[in-house]
């Protein structure tokens, strides 16, 4: 099982001593997300930076962008970093996609499953020369010039991974994917009665087995070298499980859970934005069924005994900037497998 730590950075400059710490402490891949930076500029600058550790984004949206873009984005950062990315995508919900980026929204799971189908159409025009020739309901890619052909990557085609919650999205990344990004927001039941279930059906549909998809998780702890530490970060874990817990699309984790009822809650304070109100409906039991709360030891325990039962890589998110901590974690899953 691989262990991935998020790119804690609020510079791309800082990218490339953060990633090569990370490679030092011995992880296995860092990611980024689309939040208050561009996911892909620091990647590039960690690419020039390290030698072994993956780069992945996780996420980029989507649909703030088009297959071609994506294409060209992907193929270059898998040619700095020498085969070591992974392209992970997610569709973000409606409002941010209409109001914030001023992009077009509809069904979402039908639209990316066309977007890597023509992103892969597009790579594999550059890859043998052959006409670019896709047209579908969202994308129409038909023009490729010889000046704009990369040609082949030596590094192959980048890993694209999709961000799922949702059954649709989860079949639609088994069915074109080469992995599933699954929300932090999750629980064990949860993955066993509606994720797999899912997933199994996109890898019937496009003829895949189990072993050629990987599945990431992410997961919110809270754990602390000193008892304040500890209990800030479990603040910090209630505040973000309300955040996820105050969208819609994300319900049907709550639903499962039996706490359905405290999301109409939770998106009401938030348009009130009354962000610390919303974290002091998280009961205890919420915040240690959906996050990995505990010491070092204890949590790492949890994610090897009880969260990673399908799980090939684990990113166990931190809510304190502790790479050595982070590292410790990472050490004790992996010294009690092998002990295992």
């Amino acid at each position: 099982m691989k262990i991935d730590a998020s790119m804690l950075t609020q510079n791309p400059s800082e990218a490339g001593p953060f990633a090569a710490e990370l490679e030092r402490l011995d992880l296995d891949g860092v990611y980024t997300f689309e939040g208050q930076h561009d996911p892909f500029l620091p990647l590039a600058v960690a690419a020039e930076n390290t030698e072994k550790i993956e780069l992945i984004t996780a996420i980029a949206v989507a649909f703030a962008r088009n297959p071609m873009i994506l294409a060209n984005l992907g193929y270059d950062l898998q040619l700095m970093s020498k085969g070591r990315f992974t392209l992970g995508l997610g569709s973000q919900i409606k409002p941010h996609i209409e109001r914030r980026y001023s992009m077009p929204w509809s069904r979402p799971a039908a639209r990316m499953r066309e977007m890597v189908k023509a992103m892969r159409a597009i790579w594999s025009c550059w890859a043998t020369g052959e006409r670019l020739n896709f047209e579908g309901e969202f994308y129409t890619h038909t023009m490729m010039t010889p000046v704009f052909n990369p040609g082949p990557n030596p590094y192959g085609d980048p890993k694209v991974y999709l961000a799922a919650i949702g059954e649709l999205m989860c079949e639609v990344a088994g069915e074109v994917g080469d992995g599933i990004l699954l929300h932090p927001l999750n629980t064990p039941g949860f993955i066993d009665s509606h994720t797999i279930p899912a997933l199994q059906r996109g890898w019937e549909k496009a003829g895949k087995s189990r072993e050629s998809f990987h599945i990431s998780c992410q997961f919110m702890v809270a754990t602390g070298e000193t008892e304040e530490e500890f209990e800030n970060a479990k603040a910090l874990v209630r505040n973000q499980i309300a955040f996820y817990g105050s969208t819609p699309a994300y319900k049907p984790v709550l639903d499962h859970c039996g706490w359905g009822d405290l999301q109409p809650q939770l998106r009401d304070l938030s348009k009130q934005g009354k962000w610390q109100a919303m974290g002091g409906l998280i009961s205890d039991e919420m915040l240690h069924t959906i996050g990995v709360i505990g010491t070092p030891e204890e949590v790492a325990a949890e994610i090897r005994n009880n969260r990673s039962k399908h799980v090939d890589r684990v990113s166990p998110t931190m809510y304190v900037t502790n790479n050595e901590l982070l590292a410790t974690v990472a050490r004790l899953i992996r010294g009690d497998e092998t002990q295992a």
